[in-house]
């Protein structure tokens, strides 16, 4: 990807380079370590495109490991997205790797920790730990257990692996300090009993490690060299070293591994009108606020793509939004921004019509159908054209027509002219109502010697005939009926835990538009392929669509409309 070589210096790269000047690593290694438990989002977006092009500016390698020491949440479903997602983020990793690899190792170095009386089992409940754990200006108080012989905590966690004690009537607590200032060093929790059937081995095991436990060592395990993460580890470093450094004095490094890795944390990043805690996302699908995970107005990868968002717009996004120190607010329209940039070069123009009114050409042969060339892509000549019916009857935007237009609107009126894309001039000469009063048919004349939307050739006298309106347009005998999904923010306010979260809900983030007309060529789009309505907006059609009735996502509008709704409230 050409955004890993443009991608500016930052602090992280500014510490590797200084490692690998003193000597402390002669490659980089790093990786992307998810837990299988649900979708990743935006942020975790930055966060994998942090790891994998700090690895490859490098020229090392980057790994994906599924932290997965938790089967009350684990799922293949999750895992699989996760490996999906990141392909299409446009990622590819050294190698994938799972926590639940090094299980046997982890249990064996729980053991040699034990015997070195770094460790012990510990019969308390995990509320009995909470109630002991102390405060942040009190220390906690010790466990009775915490002075056990090491053959006994070795034997009950023999036990506790068999599966004799049930869950969670025994923990193996790590033996460090008690009145430590940072809470995460008080006799951490390394194993809990979970008698849960994991998604890759099964029952195999009934323990199951922590985080912290696991984390480290995995990185360890494969050679990683410098662990990136974000800030909310920064309290959990000195832990992560401390277990890597008891391993290495009691049971010696990984065979091939001679060097610590290293952590170093960095910023999240939020964004205007967007949140990405997983606990109020399921509120919102389990609350029917959204239709689920993968719902086009949801932070996570498979909505965002579902919509139409691009891999390259995301990826550009974080690396201008750059790496800090300190969480960051970055705006929802910088992301809009890049997302139209790239579309623009990148989608195919076709005609949609989502309030059709129809016309009706009276001076048009009746059987009559002329194959119109329209242009694909004016940012990309090689994309070539492609051929648009044209027939007497067609159908155009409601809003493109006025019975007593202002002066500047430009757009169809009695009397007036515009020119059809690709085609022709028409002249409104009459209009049709209702019995409510609506208009529902214009009748107008066309200029036969505007073929293609040309200029006319100037009248006898020499004078031209100009026209400053040029409309979209499907034919009528030839339009396919579609169903057109308006999405806009989930969320009124930029801030949506500012209050009561569901009160900040934007009731009209969707928008649902039958009837709608598309050009023919439209039934051969695929979902994820990017396309602009011409004049409305950035569409990709939805896998609820079917080929006689598709369905569109509207990913953007052409022009960020929202920021200017909002200045005038």
């Amino acid at each position: 990807m050409t955004e890993t070589d443009a991608k500016p210096a930052h602090f992280i790269h500014a510490e590797i380079d200084a490692d690998l000047a003193a000597g402390r690593y002669d490659h980089v290694h790093t990786r992307f370590p998810p837990e299988p438990n649900g979708y990743l989002h935006i942020g975790h977006a930055k966060a994998i495109c942090i790891v994998f092009s700090t690895a490859a500016k490098y020229g090392g390698q980057c790994n994906l490991r599924m932290d997965d020491t938790n089967p009350l949440a684990e799922e293949q479903e999750y895992i699989d997205a996760i490996v999906d997602d990141i392909r299409w983020l446009g990622f590819e990793w050294a190698n994938l790797c799972h926590a639940s690899d090094y299980f046997d190792q982890l249990y064996a170095w729980a053991v040699a920790l034990i015997e070195a009386g770094c460790a012990y089992v510990d019969d308390q409940t995990a509320e009995q730990i909470r109630e002991t754990r102390g405060t942040l200006t009190e220390p906690g108080t010790p466990s009775p257990f915490r002075d056990r012989p090491a053959e006994e905590s070795l034997d009950l966690l023999a036990r506790m692996k068999a599966g004799e004690f049930p869950d969670g009537s025994r923990v193996l607590r790590a033996k460090i300090d008690m009145a430590s200032p940072n809470m995460v060093m008080r006799d951490p929790v390394m194993y809990r009993i979970l008698h849960e059937t994991h998604p890759r081995t099964a029952n195999a095991w009934c323990i199951y490690p922590m985080y912290d436990w696991a984390h480290g060592q995995s990185d360890w395990i494969e050679g990683i060299t410098h662990s990136l993460c974000s800030l909310e580890f920064k309290n959990n470093r000195e832990l992560y070293e401390w277990f890597i450094d008891r391993i290495a004095e009691t049971a010696g490094p990984p065979p091939g591994v001679p060097h610590k890795t290293r952590q170093i944390e960095f910023a999240r990043g939020n964004i205007t009108y967007m949140i990405t805690s997983k606990r109020k996302l399921l509120r919102l699908i389990h609350e029917g606020y959204v239709t689920g995970w993968d719902d086009p107005r949801m932070p996570t990868l498979r909505g965002m793509r579902r919509r139409g968002y691009t891999p390259a717009a995301i990826r550009r996004f974080w690396l201008e939004a750059g790496v800090a120190k300190r969480v960051n607010n970055i705006e929802f329209a910088k992301l809009e921004s890049l997302l139209r940039d790239d579309l623009n070069k990148k989608a195919q123009r076709r005609m949609a019509v989502l309030d059709p009114l129809k016309v009706v050409i009276t001076n048009y042969p009746e059987d009559q159908v002329e194959m119109m060339d329209a242009v694909n892509n004016p940012e990309d000549e090689a994309d070539g054209t492609r051929q648009v019916p044209f027939s007497r009857e067609l159908y155009i935007e409601r809003d493109d027509f006025m019975e007593d237009p202002p002066k500047k609107f430009f757009r169809l009126g009695p009397g007036r002219e515009v020119r059809l894309r690709s085609a022709y001039w028409i002249r409104c000469e009459e209009f049709v109502k209702d019995d409510a009063g609506h208009v529902v048919e214009l009748r107008c004349t066309y200029d036969p010697q505007t073929r293609g939307g040309n200029n006319p050739p100037p009248d006898a006298e020499g004078k031209v005939r100009k026209v400053k309106g040029t409309l979209h347009w499907v034919s009528a005998a030839h339009a396919v009926d579609a169903e057109v999904r308006l999405y806009d923010h989930l969320f009124t306010k930029e801030n949506p835990e500012e209050g009561e979260l569901l009160d900040n809900i934007n009731a009209d983030s969707l928008t649902i538009m039958t009837g709608c007309k598309l050009e023919p060529t439209l039934t051969t789009a695929h979902p994820g392929d990017p396309i602009q309505f011409e004049r409305l907006g950035y569409f990709t059609p939805d896998p609820d669509g079917r080929l006689d009735r598709p369905v569109f996502n509207r990913t953007i509008p052409l022009k960020d409309s929202w920021a200017k709704a909002q200045q005038k409230q």
